[in-house]
């Protein structure tokens, strides 16, 4: 609900802004009110990229509770299984939990403030227990909700989809099914994560 009000907000101001102009500044004046139109459908296009994914965050959150964790394993470097050379966590398979399982923070307009934060050898102590203990919903076999914590520790902030490339449901990307089970699957559909119909067996390796 916030995205839409803030993209109607600046949609808003823009329009507030031209009308302005026209109206009581002669054009002389538009110089001026070049900077603050760019900026406006700048942030108006940005809150409405945002539109889709905060949907499936609701989604997220509808069928998965928070939990908050402290100490997850994360990397700014690829992780060593799996190809794509993105930011990643890695955390337990709700069904195997000796088994982890490593999310990627695939590219996208708001995993910046999310590398900085995750850091290197250099990056400052403080910058990175600003996502620490880490706020999470879902299942990181397909489709998860991370988030920061507030200030006083008690809400989430920041909050970030995450999925795996099989749940996308792109095309060319078969879903996959983790050898999760039937109440797992439905529970990642319902969420928004594209899996496959039913469980297809799988030999485990002992």
């Amino acid at each position: 609900m916030m995205i839409v009000l803030r993209f109607v907000g600046w949609i808003a101001l823009w329009v507030g802004a031209l009308a302005f102009l026209v109206v009581y500044l002669s054009p002389g004046y538009t110089l001026l009110f070049v900077p603050l139109l760019g900026y406006a459908t700048f942030r108006a296009v940005l809150q409405l990229a945002y539109i889709r994914p905060s949907v499936q965050i609701q989604r997220v959150l509808w069928e998965y509770p928070w939990q908050v964790l402290d100490g997850v394993p994360r990397g700014r470097n690829r992780h060593p299984g799996v190809q794509e050379d993105e930011m990643w966590l890695e955390l337990p398979n709700p069904e195997e939990p000796g088994e982890r399982i490593p999310l990627l923070f695939l590219s996208g307009m708001r995993t910046f403030w999310w590398m900085r934060r995750f850091g290197t050898a250099r990056t400052k102590p403080e910058l990175k227990a600003e996502i620490e203990p880490l706020w999470f919903a879902g299942d990181p076999r397909f489709i998860a909700v991370v988030a920061a914590p507030a200030r006083n520790g008690k809400a989430p902030k920041r909050l970030h989809l995450l999925y795996q490339r099989t749940a996308t449901g792109r095309r060319g990307i078969e879903p996959t099914d983790w050898n999760a089970s039937p109440d797992a699957l439905e529970r990642a559909r319902r969420s928004g994560a594209h899996v496959p119909d039913a469980v297809r067996p799988h030999a485990r390796p002992h």
